[in-house]
C-alpha cells in the first residue's frame, strides 16, 4: 500500500472513532451548544487547570509545568508584521489574558482586557556564528527558567532572536494552565494567517469565536456534576480496580521524593517501518496510535515480567464540535491498561489494545484530577499516581507555521524536565516517518539505559510487524553485542556499565530461556539454576 492510501485510510478510521464518539449514548454529537458563561459571576477553574494552579502554588518557582514552542526561522523576516500577528493572536483568546486569583477560598480566573503583549527582540548579530548559536541557546534556556506569576502575569511570553538578516529563533513559553498540544497548533495557523495579511497590509480576518475557555470551564463543572460524569467515572474505578506501580528495573533507587529533574533520547522510525505501522494498523481495523502503544506495552512487560502495565496518554479533551478551536487546557489523561497472557502472540495484545483504546475514549470525559481524587491510590510522594509510565502520539506541531517567504525547523535541546519515570513522545513527520523521543527521569536511569531501550523498542516493533502471530516471549530485542553477553557471560571482574539494570534484567531473562539449567546463583554452599531462580 503507498504511503497516500496509507494516509486516505488513516483519516477514515479517525472520521469512523469521531463518529463513534458523537453517536455514543449522551456523546458529545447530541448535547446542545455549549452556553457562555456568566461573567457577572466568579469564573471558576475546569478541573485540568484547578491541578494546574494547585502545583503552581504548590511550587511556585518550579517550571515543569511550563509549555515552549520554539523554531527557527530561515529567510526574510519582517519583524514588525510578526509582532502585529503576535499581538493579535494573544488578544483574540481569553486563556491568554487570563490571571488567577483566591477568592473566599476558590480560585477564580480573571479575564483582563486586551493590551498589548510585548514580543521581545534580542539581536545577537553582534557575535560570531558559534556565538550566536550559543548565545541563542543560553537565551532559550534563560526562558525555560522563569516561571511565571499566575496572579500577577499572563500565562504566555516570546522571544524573537535575531541571529542575521535571514535567520531568526522564535520562543514563545506558555504556562500548562492555559495551553496545550492542540493549542500550539491553533497558535501557529493563526499567527501564520494574521502575519501573512500584515505583511500584505490588510487586517487579518480569522473566524469567530464561539467559545472562549471560561465557557468551557463552566461547562465541564456542570457535565461533570451530571449523571454522565458519574457513570464515565463507575467505569475507570472498575477498569483500574487493583492496579499496582509499573515497577522497571533501574539503575539507582527510587528517591522517596519524586525528582523532576529528566531528559531525552531522540531516534526515528524510517519511512518503511513507520509505513508497515499503518499496514498492520489497517489490518487490525486501528490506528497507528494503537500498534505503538501497544508495543510500548509488550517492552515494558518484558522489563518488569508482568502481563499488566498502566500507560498514561493524553487526549484533545474537545468532543464536543464548539471546541475545535478553543485555545486552552484542553486535554486529559487516560489510563491504558494492557493485559495479556504468558502465551500471547503480538496480534492478540493489539487485538485487545484496540478494545482498550475505544472503551477509554468512550469515557474520556472524566477529568484525570477527579479521577486521582476519587480513586485515592495510596499516597507515594516517589512516583506519580496511577501510571509511571507514558505514551503521546501527536502530529508534527511545525507544519501549522506556514509564514510567507520563511521555513520552520526545531531548534533547542532538551527541557530538562521529566513529567513520569518514563515517557515515549512520538510525532508523525510530513514525510510519514515518525520522529521518537524517550524521556526519563534521571534520579532513575542513565543515558545508557535509556539508549538502549530506544533500541529494544524498534527491534521489538520491526518483529513484531513482521510477523504479528509472534509470541511476545519470543521477540528477540537484545543487539549481537547484548546476545554475547548471554552467551559468554560476565568475565571475572566484570564492572557493570551504566545503563546495566535493564540490560542484566533482559540477559537474565535470555539464559532463562535459553539455559534453564546453568548455575545462576551460587550462596552457602547452594546453588540454583536459572530455571529455578
Amino acid at each position: 500500500m503507498s504511503h497516500q492510501d496509507a494516509q486516505t485510510a488513516e483519516a477514515l478510521r479517525q472520521e469512523l472513532l469521531r463518529k463513534r464518539l458523537a453517536g455514543r449514548r449522551g456523546g458529545a454529537g447530541r448535547r446542545g451548544a455549549i452556553p457562555r458563561a456568566d461573567r457577572g459571576t466568579a469564573l471558576r477553574l475546569s478541573h485540568g487547570q484547578q491541578q494546574m494552579w494547585f502545583l503552581s502554588r504548590l511550587e511556585p518557582d518550579s517550571t515543569e509545568y511550563l509549555v515552549p514552542l520554539v523554531l527557527r526561522l530561515r529567510g526574510i523576516l519582517d519583524a514588525e508584521a510578526l509582532r502585529q500577528a503576535w499581538k493579535h493572536v494573544c488578544a483574540r483568546h481569553e486563556i491568554l489574558r487570563t490571571r488567577y486569583e483566591l477568592r473566599d477560598g476558590e480560585a477564580v480566573q480573571i479575564v483582563d482586557e486586551p493590551r498589548p503583549v510585548a514580543l521581545r527582540l534580542v539581536d545577537l548579530t553582534d557575535a560570531s556564528a558559534d556565538q550566536r548559536e550559543r548565545n541563542a541557546l543560553e537565551t532559550l534556556r534563560t526562558e525555560m527558567a522563569t516561571p511565571f506569576d499566575l496572579a500577577e502575569q499572563w500565562p504566555v511570553r516570546g522571544t524573537l532572536m535575531r541571529l542575521a538578516d535571514d535567520d531568526h529563533v522564535l520562543a514563545v513559553v506558555f504556562h500548562h494552565i492555559a495551553c496545550d498540544a492542540w493549542s500550539t497548533r491553533i497558535f501557529g495557523s493563526e499567527l501564520s494567517t494574521c502575519y501573512a495579511s500584515y505583511l500584505d497590509g490588510t487586517t487579518p480576518e480569522l473566524p469567530a469565536l464561539s467559545v472562549q475557555y471560561a465557557d468551557f470551564a463552566a461547562w465541564q463543572r456542570q457535565e461533570q456534576a451530571g449523571p454522565r460524569g458519574e457513570t464515565q467515572l463507575a467505569h475507570w474505578r472498575e477498569k483500574l480496580a487493583g492496579l499496582d506501580p509499573v515497577e522497571l528495573p533501574t539503575d539507582r533507587p527510587r528517591p522517596p521524593v519524586r525528582s523532576y529533574a529528566g531528559d531525552d533520547v531522540a531516534f526515528d522510525l524510517d519511512r518503511e517501518l513507520a509505513d508497515r505501522v499503518r499496514t498492520v494498523a489497517q489490518r487490525y481495523e486501528t490506528t497507528p496510535f494503537t500498534v505503538l502503544l501497544a508495543a510500548y506495552q509488550a517492552l515494558l512487560g518484558r522489563y518488569t515480567g508482568r502481563q499488566d502495565v498502566a500507560v498514561g496518554t493524553v487526549v484533545s479533551g474537545r468532543t464536543h464540535p464548539d471546541l475545535q478551536q478553543l485555545f486552552g487546557y484542553g486535554i486529559n489523561t487516560l489510563v491504558m491498561r494492557g493485559n495479556w497472557a504468558d502465551d500471547s502472540t503480538f496480534g492478540d495484545l493489539l487485538t485487545s489494545c484496540r478494545q482498550e483504546v475505544l472503551d477509554a475514549f468512550d469515557h474520556q470525559d472524566v477529568p484525570f484530577a477527579r479521577l486521582v481524587d476519587e480513586l485515592q491510590p495510596e499516597r507515594d510522594q516517589s512516583r506519580t499516581p496511577l501510571y509511571q509510565v507514558a505514551f503521546t502520539l501527536h502530529e508534527w506541531r511545525l507544519d501549522s507555521f506556514t509564514l510567507p517567504g520563511l521555513t520552520a525547523e526545531p531548534f533547542g535541546d532538551s527541557d530538562g524536565m521529566a513529567k513520569c519515570d518514563l515517557t515515549l513522545q512520538m510525532q508523525e513527520r510530513p514525510d510519514g516517518s515518525f520522529h521518537a523521543r524517550l524521556q526519563y527521569a534521571t534520579a532513575l536511569f542513565d543515558r545508557a539505559t535509556a539508549e538502549r531501550m530506544a533500541e529494544h523498542f524498534t527491534r521489538l516493533l520491526r518483529q513484531s510487524l513482521a510477523d504479528p502471530s509472534v509470541r511476545l516471549s519470543r521477540v528477540d530485542i537484545l543487539s549481537e553485542t547484548e546476545r554475547a553477553q548471554v552467551t559468554a557471560g560476565p568475565a571475572a571482574g566484570h564492572v557493570a556499565e551504566p545503563g546495566s539494570g535493564v540490560l542484566a534484567h533482559e540477559l537474565f531473562e535470555a539464559r532463562v530461556g535459553e539455559r534453564p539449567d546453568a548455575v545462576a546463583v551460587v550462596a552457602g554452599g547452594v546453588e540454583l539454576s536459572y530455571g529455578e531462580v
